[in-house]
């Protein structure tokens, strides 16, 4: 019998979008010109009707200029969000360096693991285990903030990446039963703890949506914090033995004054 995956609660669609800008077409706009690139749907903070919002961040390295972040309470919804940006007159002047389409998570590790010692999978007893759990994380303030992020006012500077677990014997994450795999999420969630206050955390769940598994979206007031809590959660064994990881992305927020100085307007 192949091992049993955690039960996740799940909440907005979200979409990363790096672009870059064509310098040469931003060359050949008057300043009056690139100043109206900034007035393209989507770019800044909004309150879509359904729930959700869109912010902008400037990049530091990573190939890209700009990091667009879109959350959306449905994949349609993130879809408009997408084509307001691509029909924009910024999206003329610029190209996609890369994007990144997924949904908050909560994996329930925890719950899946106590479903299994009460039942076999599939069964009365372990679905219903399942279901009390699932109805009391989502509940919880602390989980809903996960699946339902609020714009991080406070936390200026992001940082994304994409990541699996690996797959490869002997490290095979998915070949590990369900209480090993609750072990090892506990003591890497018990790491990540220690950065409450310092770091506001979103996980994304990409399976099915996107060539990785997850997304990582860390925002912070202090750009050091992204370097000291990835660096101390690579030591856990999670990481060690299991994570694999894909292109950081590292910038901070832009306010709508920004745009002009960024496109060469001002």
């Amino acid at each position: 019998m192949p091992e049993i995956a955690p039960a996740t609660l799940e909440g907005w669609y979200a979409l990363h979008q790096v672009i870059t800008f064509d310098r040469g077409a931003l060359g050949a706009l008057e300043a009056a010109g690139r100043a109206a690139l900034a007035e393209a749907p989507g770019l800044g903070p909004n309150a879509p009707a359904g729930g959700g919002w869109s912010a902008a961040y400037q990049l530091v390295g990573g190939g890209g200029d700009v990091m667009l972040i879109h959350f959306r309470e449905t994949l349609d919804a993130l879809g408009q969000a997408e084509l307001a940006v691509r029909r924009s007159r910024l999206w003329a002047a610029s190209s996609l360096v890369y994007d990144f389409t997924s949904v908050t998570e909560a994996g329930l590790y925890g719950a899946t693991a106590e479903a299994a010692e009460a039942g076999p999978y599939g069964s009365e007893a372990f679905s219903k285990v399942i279901e009390e759990q699932s109805a009391a994380e989502a509940a919880s303030p602390h989980v809903r903030t996960r699946l339902y992020p609020e714009v991080p006012e406070a936390f200026r500077y992001v940082c994304f990446y994409p990541m699996n677990k690996r797959r490869v014997h002997p490290d095979n994450w998915y070949s590990l039963p369900v209480a090993e795999r609750n072990r090892l999420m506990r003591e890497h969630g018990m790491s990540a703890r220690r950065y409450a206050g310092k770091i506001f955390q979103v996980i994304t769940g990409a399976v099915g949506f996107d060539d990785w598994e997850w997304g990582v979206t860390l925002y912070a007031r202090d750009p050091l914090e992204f370097k000291r809590i990835v660096t101390e959660l690579r030591y856990d064994e999670a990481s060690a033995r299991y994570g694999e990881f894909g292109r950081f992305f590292t910038g901070f927020r832009l306010a709508d004054g920004d745009w002009p100085a960024l496109l060469g307007a001002d």
